[in-house]
């Protein structure tokens, strides 16, 4: 990386959250509740693909769940 391209007191290279970190962030953020010194941690670290990624199957999984929730109740 070229030294213009890096701010003072920066790393060199940014660390990535692991899978397992996006999912527990994305689960976090489908219930609603995470403290601001976590989501800045978060948004320093995420991929925003992964997030995309992770939403959609968080996303995908409630609703078979809703779908199987109802199929019992109705049965």
């Amino acid at each position: 990386m070229p030294a213009a391209d890096m701010t003072p007191g920066q790393p060199a290279h940014r660390r990535k959250a692991s899978l397992a970190q996006t999912a527990r962030a994305v689960a976090w953020s489908f219930f609603g509740v995470r403290k601001r010194a976590h989501y800045e941690a978060d948004s320093a670290q995420l991929n925003p693909v992964h997030v995309i990624i992770m939403g959609v199957v968080g996303a995908a999984i409630f609703v078979a769940v809703l779908i199987l929730i109802v199929r019992w109740v109705v049965g």
